[in-house]
């Protein structure tokens, strides 16, 4: 074959490329090879990691060999031979086959193994309260009820968390872990961390001082796991623990009496009910963590109890310092803040009502997580459930749901002003003052005296007249149904006699008077007499005065002149008159 300027090229070239496609073959396969090959020993210790077990060469080679009824083949089966055998053979050096004794020399394992066992039990069931839910029963501790979202779904474990216990501030696991002799099949025994920490667990929760002293039939089980010494000690500690919060009541009321300052005394007063709580929450602490150390199941309810009143007592003694001393700076209790001068002082009586609502608020958020925080409270008696399904979240939501949303529009009202406390207010009708705003109602104060009680989110949610809201001055109309032979002119100067006889610090720019006939009927004519007033809260009496002296000399006209001022046929009576008229 042949070209048109010479000799093809193409035949020459195919040898060429043949060989290098063989060449870069040879060399791929080779790499890949090698790769194979090194990667082989990671694969193969990979696939040995994934075992679900520990191997050892042996397990506690220093015990005799196990009995054949000891059954250490699920979780679920070691703890139950751990506790059982508690109860029916304390000393039995079968015990001691349920713990890992790595850490400890062959010849000493007889000795210690069953002490050991023996002290972890009384550590288990004095500060612990066991999910036998999550004790599995299976011997690759598989958890077939997760759901496929869970973190360890479908997932063969070879370690087990049973508890947390704190020790120093640090909590410690008691885990169990399953270990593969190297002549045998494999077994779940505690751990050999926990088994470090047996000792020093027992010295702090173990059997106390003045528990040993106790004899023996007092320290014996009586029902639902619990000692004798318990059943009739704890009443007897509750006992003392009210006498202790009554003596400190008494105490605190009896130095109170000496104190000679207002703010001693009014200290003292504030501090009762927190000392009270303190005082008991003390007795409790030192009767079940010092004196004696009570079992799992009281110890559940005991230590949120506890933490629950020296958290309240902190808070409460916080809350109540706190009010006190800005009830003694800024003397609110002893103005009356209804009047014009204490405009300012009304919102800043409104303003510190809100700092401490919101004070209350975070002090109690930060408390009640103390309180979670210092209790397993989560992981006991079901807990655990609702709190990861948010269901308790929801619970507690529907039940506080009324006591929330008064908090919130207390403090929506307290912080858009609205309503201050101190202003005149007309709310259904009635004619009040704004007396305290607090965390669930409004406290108003009718012009009789009488007091309304009324829901922060009903006040928040109803229209209302705020008389003192932005400008001060307004004007209180009186309305007069008279004849309609009335001389108009007359009536204006017999109006401005009556202003110059009221208290002029009471009154506005008297140029802001009027007198206007505003309507007519087969019954007379409807005169309005307005009266400018500098003061809202003062307004309603100067309006009353008003009305009594201008009826007066209404009623001297009507005889100095013998002319009909009132008609002489009354109108109807309106059932719902207008809020401003029955104000």
């Amino acid at each position: 074959m042949r070209c048109n300027s010479g000799p093809c090229l193409r035949p020459r070239a195919r040898p060429l490329v043949t060989l290098s496609v063989s060449h870069l073959l040879s060399q791929g396969l080779l790499s890949l090879f090698l790769s194979l090959w090194l990667l082989l020993p990671a694969t193969l210790a990979s696939a040995q990691s994934d075992d679900p077990w520990f191997e050892v060469d042996a397990l506690n080679p220093g015990l005799a060999a196990a009995p054949e009824w000891l059954d250490r083949s699920t979780p679920r089966a070691t703890m139950e031979s751990l506790l059982r055998s508690a109860r029916t053979d304390p000393e039995a050096l079968s015990r001691a086959h349920l713990l890992d004794l790595s850490d400890l020399d062959p010849q000493e394992q007889p000795a210690s193994g069953p002490r050991l066992a023996r002290e972890l039990v009384t550590v288990i069931e004095r500060r612990a309260v066991l999910d036998w839910g999550q004790i599995l029963d299976r011997p690759d501790a598989l958890n077939a009820r997760q759901t496929s979202s869970s973190a360890t779904a479908g997932m063969k474990r070879r370690s087990l968390l049973v508890w947390e216990i704190e020790l120093d501030g640090i909590p410690v696991a008691i885990r169990l872990d399953r270990i593969k002799p190297a002549d045998s099949d494999p077994v779940w025994v505690i751990s050999r961390q926990t088994v470090q920490k047996i000792p020093a667990l027992y010295e702090a929760y173990g059997p106390s001082h003045y528990e040993r002293l106790l004899p023996d039939s007092l320290r014996e089980h009586a029902f639902w796991r619990l000692m004798w010494w318990e059943v009739f000690g704890l009443p007897l500690l509750a006992l003392l623990a009210a006498l202790a919060g009554q003596g400190t009541a008494v105490t605190l009321r009896r130095v109170g009496r000496h104190a000679t300052r207002r703010i001693t005394t009014a200290a003292f007063r504030a501090a009762r009910t927190p000392m009270v709580l303190a005082a008991v929450a003390l007795v409790l602490a030192i009767g079940t963590q010092t004196v004696f150390v009570f079992s799992g199941r009281l110890n559940t309810v005991l230590t949120p109890l506890i933490a629950a009143c020296f958290v309240t007592a902190a808070l409460m003694l916080i809350v109540n310092v706190v009010e006190v001393i800005l009830d003694q700076i800024t003397g609110f209790d002893e103005m009356d803040l209804t009047r014009q001068q204490f405009d300012e002082a009304r919102t800043r009586a409104t303003r510190i009502a809100a700092v401490r609502r919101i004070l209350v608020i975070i002090v109690f958020l930060f408390g009640f997580g103390i309180v979670l925080a210092s209790a397993n409270l989560f992981r006991t008696y079901g807990f655990s459930l609702l709190a990861s399904a948010g269901a308790l979240t929801l619970i507690l939501g529907y039940a506080a749901r009324t006591i929330l949303t008064n908090i919130l529009a207390s403090l929506q009202i307290a912080l858009n002003q609205s309503a201050r406390i101190g202003d005149r207010v007309v709310y259904r009708d009635a004619l009040c003052h704004v007396e305290r705003i607090n965390f669930t109602y409004v406290q108003l104060r009718d012009w009789d005296g009488t007091r309304l009680v009324v829901p922060v989110s009903e006040f928040a949610s109803t229209t209302f007249e705020n008389w003192t809201l932005k400008e001060p001055e307004m004007l209180r109309v009186l309305k007069f149904k008279l004849a309609p032979e009335v001389d108009i002119d007359r009536l204006r100067a017999c109006f401005e006699e009556v202003l110059d006889t009221l208290d002029q610090a009471d009154l506005d720019d008297l140029d802001k008077s009027a007198v206007r006939v505003t309507g007519q009927d087969a019954y007379g004519i409807d005169v309005w007499f307005m009266v400018p007033c500098r003061d809202p809260n003062s307004s309603w009496d100067t309006a009353c005065l008003a009305r009594e002296a201008l009826i007066a000399h209404l009623a001297r006209i009507e005889k100095e002149d013998r002319v009909a001022i009132f008609p002489d046929v009354a109108p109807p009576v309106d059932p719902n008159p207008p809020k401003s008229a029955a104000a």
